[in-house]
């Protein structure tokens, strides 16, 4: 295939307009959004018209907009589909990212698309197949190593995109059907019930407990700010922030910290045999030092791509444990004493705090008021200390709402700006000053100069200073000056009063340029004849919901095509989730682990397992070959209902 694209992309999410314009001016390359319906994200839909305001915006940096339409579709919501695919093209969106193949059969508007997650993207065969059919950027599954991640490059030219960062679901993406079997909302249309969040019995074939409300198919969320090296080595060209449902503070602080990780990573390289380089424009400055461990997360893991690792599970809880800040000393009765692991840390009025019960249950801990006692806090929290269960002297406490880094974050917290150069010269009549910004774009302003107006300058050095102070003032605008050439005939002494509307006119100008001269981003081509595709029969599995897409598959060579699992009937017990996350290697009982210890191999042969909550009873069953995880149930509700989105 064709030699790797140097450019890198830092791709941020957007819940609404006002989000994604600060994703972009915390460094985003791009940004990927939801319109107002078929967006896989029921609740984080947007008007056309806001995101009309957030493509103007990205633009103005060459950062670009993608918009989702990642649900797979009823045959009756494909015209609407249609429409809504040229309003985004019209509104100036760069991209759509799919799901659905039904919208290739469809009249689409020239517009890039992208592969969704959901599309499950694991084989170098299956990424090849959709490079082929016009698709020219894929995410690939969460799951894959770095050696997979290889494997897929070799064999594709496309642009690839990987998650680094964020929620994880435990299924492979697009294969999991427990919300649509147990409530009949489909996962796959938005509406995900996050039944893999819930906690767990795990019992073996004889009723055994394996393990006690643990959430063993909670997953830890996914930081791979260790492996970004390692990942462009592999392959990667496009980094990818999950989050469409998360507020403002996240995004700012999520896509500065991998700003500055890219940014460090593509100086690092600038001399090497493939030197990198920004997907966009401008350099970015920021008010505030970037901390992954300061938004909600369920703690760390780099997940499969350095290979598996039996820590990945959030096995104790859903929520955010935050960071350990120190221990309890004493209790009142209305009031805590802790003393923290630092003498520099601060607390605040306002803090969440929290800490784990004999039962290892999460509990949460507001504070009303914190005053300082030397090296000890006296802290008074809103609930009542009777409700604080197993609160005790020796606790160890931790923080998992600093108010103090929140506040920061609600007020304006970085700077994007795109550099130029100014060239001050005599014109025929007077004065010209032309700007070029770092990307080449040139633009040039004219003032007339009447003959009072000629005048020297009686201090040299001061006229060429207030002439750099004046033609540097770029204010609210993208530019910031990086050096002023003068190119004058004498030392013209210039009054402010012609200096100003002379820099305003020459900015003014040069975004113009820079808008006239934006290229959208190119269709890629469709092989002919049409490719293969990797399989002659498909299951439930390929999410086919529409005659567009059974029509899609039938037209790459498919013969057998079932209908997705949202149009079943059936009430037997099938396949819900498919996962590389592996329950017994979690809890240590995968046969590879426990070769040879004692009293383990009776548990480990003692299948199929079982995940009981409530009346929801789940069947594990594993696939060592493969090294996968089943999990199977019985359709509860089958029916497909119509998404609260539509």
């Amino acid at each position: 295939m064709s030699s790797l694209d140097h450019h890198l992309e830092l791709l941020s999410p957007a819940r609404d307009a006002d989000i994604g314009i600060e994703a972009i001016n915390h460094g985003a390359d791009a940004v990927y959004i939801g319109g107002p319906t078929f967006g896989a994200r029921c609740g984080a839909d947007n008007s056309v018209q806001d995101m009309e305001r957030l493509v103007r915006h990205a633009h103005r940096f060459n950062s670009r907009v993608f918009a989702t339409l990642n649900t797979i579709l009823r045959d009756d919501e494909m015209e609407s589909a249609r429409r809504l695919a040229w309003q985004f093209f019209e509104a100036g969106v760069d991209a759509l990212i799919i799901q659905d193949m039904g919208l290739l059969e469809i009249d689409l508007p020239p517009i890039q698309l992208h592969a969704s997650t959901q599309c499950d993207i694991r084989t170098p065969e299956k990424a090849r197949f959709l490079q082929d059919v016009g698709l020219s950027q894929i995410v690939l599954a969460r799951e894959l190593t770095l050696q997979q991640i290889r494997a897929v490059r070799e064999l594709t030219d496309c642009t690839l995109e990987f998650f680094v960062h964020g929620a994880l679901c435990v299924a492979y993406s697009g294969q999991c059907y427990i919300s649509q079997a147990q409530s009949g909302r489909s996962a796959n249309r938005g509406e995900c019930s996050q039944a893999c969040r819930l906690p767990y019995q795990v019992i073996d074939d004889k009723g055994r407990f394996v393990a006690h409300d643990k959430h063993v198919l909670s997953m830890k969320d996914n930081n791979q700010s260790s492996q970004l090296a390692a990942l462009v080595d592999a392959g990667i060209r496009s980094f990818k922030i999950e989050g469409r449902y998360k507020d403002m503070g996240y995004v700012k602080n999520i896509t500065a910290h991998y700003r500055k990780l890219l940014d460090a990573l593509i100086e690092e390289r600038q001399h090497s045999a493939l030197p990198l380089a920004k997907a966009s424009s401008g350099s970015t400055s920021f008010s505030f030092e970037p901390d992954p461990k300061q938004n909600f997360n369920r703690e760390f893991t780099d997940y499969f791509v350095p290979g598996r690792q039996a820590d990945i599970a959030a096995l104790d809880t859903p929520k955010n444990p935050g960071q350990a800040i120190g221990h309890v000393t004493q209790l009142g009765t209305n009031w805590i004493e802790i003393e923290t692991l630092s003498p520099d840390t601060l607390l605040h009025n306002g803090d969440g705090l929290c800490y784990y019960s004999l039962q290892r249950e999460l509990i949460g801990l507001a504070i009303n008021r914190a005053e300082p006692l030397g090296k000890r806090w006296r802290l008074f929290p809103k609930d009542a200390m009777s409700n604080l269960q197993d609160l005790r002297k020796g606790t160890e406490v931790n923080r998992n709402r600093d108010v103090d880094w929140v506040r920061v974050l609600e007020k304006k917290s970085a700077d994007r700006r795109i550099g130029v150069w100014a060239q001050l010269s005599d014109s025929d009549y007077g004065l010209a000053l032309t700007l070029t910004d770092e990307d080449g774009h040139s633009a040039t302003s004219q003032v007339a100069l009447a003959g009072s107006q000629r005048q020297l300058a009686q201090d040299a050095d001061a006229n060429r200073s207030s002439l750099r102070e004046h033609l540097g003032k770029m204010g609210n605008t993208i530019f910031s000056l990086l050096d002023l050439q003068l190119q004058l005939s004498q030392r013209w002494f210039v009054p402010t009063s012609v200096l100003n509307p002379l820099r305003r006119q020459a900015v003014q100008a040069l975004e113009a340029a820079r808008s006239q001269a934006f290229v959208r981003l190119q269709r890629r081509h469709v092989i002919e004849p049409a490719a293969p595709y990797p399989q002659d029969s498909l299951t439930y599995l390929a999410n086919v919901l529409n005659r567009q897409a059974h029509a899609f598959y039938a037209r790459h060579g498919v013969k057998v095509i079932a209908p997705a699992f949202e149009a079943l009937r059936e009430s037997g017990e099938v396949s819900l989730m498919i996962t590389k996350h592996c329950v017994r290697y979690s809890l240590s009982l995968c046969p590879r682990q426990a070769k040879g210890v004692t009293g383990v191999q009776g548990m480990i042969k003692a299948e199929p397992l079982q995940l009981v909550n409530g009346r929801d009873r789940l069947t594990l069953r594993f696939d060592c070959k493969a090294c996968e995880m089943h999990v199977l149930g019985r359709v509860r509700n089958s029916v497909l209902q119509p998404s609260a989105s539509q």
